[in-house]
């Protein structure tokens, strides 16, 4: 049987930093940590980049997102939805912040802030048209399917 598994080649930019790792082994993403040997960082609402220590290639025809844990996110710690494109290879950054009036959040070294999830990309052509097929929701927007 064939390997199908996609390689994702993560280089460590400083020494101390953890390889991204799956927590179970059916997460489906992997978790990223802190890169903070100088010491923590606090994050409150305004944004903050937190460094990872490493950087990340990956094959053409995959999507690579930075998502929010979901612990961090019940304490209201977002990490921002982030997507690394095939061709990066700078250091890869997790954007937090506080939300609400909670209290500011300290992040340590080696903390886990964010996971990497790795997806394939659809193969999409972008076609010009000047009708779209009719539907029964049509152009309702926002809210439009109930409330429920």
């Amino acid at each position: 049987m064939r390997d199908t598994r996609v390689v994702l080649n993560v280089r460590r930019l400083h020494p101390e930093a953890r390889l991204p790792r799956r927590a179970t082994a059916y997460a489906s993403g992997f978790d990223l940590y802190a890169c903070l040997p100088d010491g923590p960082v606090t994050v409150g609402s305004d944004p903050v980049l937190i460094p990872t220590g490493i950087a990340l290639e990956f094959p053409e025809g995959y999507d690579v997102q930075v998502r929010p844990r979901s612990g961090l996110a019940r304490q209201g710690v977002l990490a921002v939805l982030g997507t690394i494109d095939a061709d990066y290879r700078g250091e890869l950054f997790v954007t937090l912040h506080v939300v609400g009036s909670r209290a500011p959040f300290i992040v340590h070294h080696g903390d886990r802030i964010a996971q990497l999830v790795v997806g394939a990309l659809a193969p999409v052509v972008v076609c010009e048209v000047t009708e779209l097929t009719p539907t029964e929701r049509g152009t309702g927007g926002h809210g439009s399917t109930g409330l429920r």
